[in-house]
């Protein structure tokens, strides 16, 4: 006996489907494969750029060609004088506790700004007066550079009229702080030799990619056999 034409048509479209998922969830488990050879040929960079020794800081003939993904976390030096007197605190989660970033701009040798965050204080060290006095007029800081995190952080935007910072953002610090000739990145200061109860405590930068892309592969690639497996038992099914 002949499949009904109902029949037919049903085991059409479920062929269709099932070959439409194939060749889908191939093409994401392929894009993750492809995702995580990038991933780890960043996190295998980064740690080249962490490890070398100190270059000196980009000056303003490189600005524009500055992106994350070539210069985040270069090592880098700069030698210059810090403005103490227009330093930013900006809130922060570390292994230390909840407290703030101190950011304060460093003025180079070479003749622009940076800003330094020259570490994690506890809210009880956040008033100046309260850390190390008779700091040094001169300083060289080595560092990890850093690209501005422009608007805020998720749900807490920066407000500069109020002076609340809740991410490191450059631009908007340097205007609020009337800083000019400013450098598009910051530097997170390594660790000193200073006693560990000296505040700022710097060398806290946290590195972490986020690479689950082979659990997404695995993933995208066993839908796409349970589609194959599906497409077989379509077109073994009689109507």
């Amino acid at each position: 006996m002949g499949r009904s034409r109902p029949g037919r048509r049903k085991r059409t479209a479920l062929t269709v489907l099932a070959v439409f998922g194939i060749v889908l969830f191939s093409a994401l488990g392929i894009w993750q494969v492809e995702r995580r050879s990038w991933k780890l040929a960043l996190i295998e960079a980064v740690d080249a750029r962490v490890q070398a020794s100190p270059v000196s800081a980009p000056p303003p003939a490189v600005w524009p060609s500055i992106e994350r993904e070539r210069h985040a976390y270069l090592h880098v030096v700069a030698g210059g004088r810090f403005l103490h007197d227009r330093e930013t605190l900006v809130r922060a989660v570390t292994d230390l506790g909840t407290g703030f970033w101190v950011l304060t701009p460093l003025g180079t040798d070479t003749g622009f700004v940076v800003l330094v965050n020259r570490g994690y204080v506890p809210p009880e060290r956040a008033v100046q007066a309260t850390r190390a006095r008779n700091l040094p007029a001169h300083a060289t800081v080595t560092g990890l550079l850093r690209t501005s995190e422009p608007g805020g952080a998720f749900l807490r935007r920066n407000d500069p009229g109020a002076d609340r910072w809740f991410s490191r953002d450059v631009q908007a610090i340097a205007a609020a702080r009337q800083l000019v000739r400013v450098a598009p990145y910051f530097i997170d200061a390594d660790a000193d030799a200073r006693p560990k109860h000296a505040w700022p405590r710097a060398g806290l930068t946290v590195i972490r990619f986020q690479n689950n892309h082979l659990v997404y592969a695995l993933t995208w690639f066993g839908l796409a056999g349970l589609c194959l497996v599906a497409l077989v038992i379509v077109r073994r099914t009689r109507a």
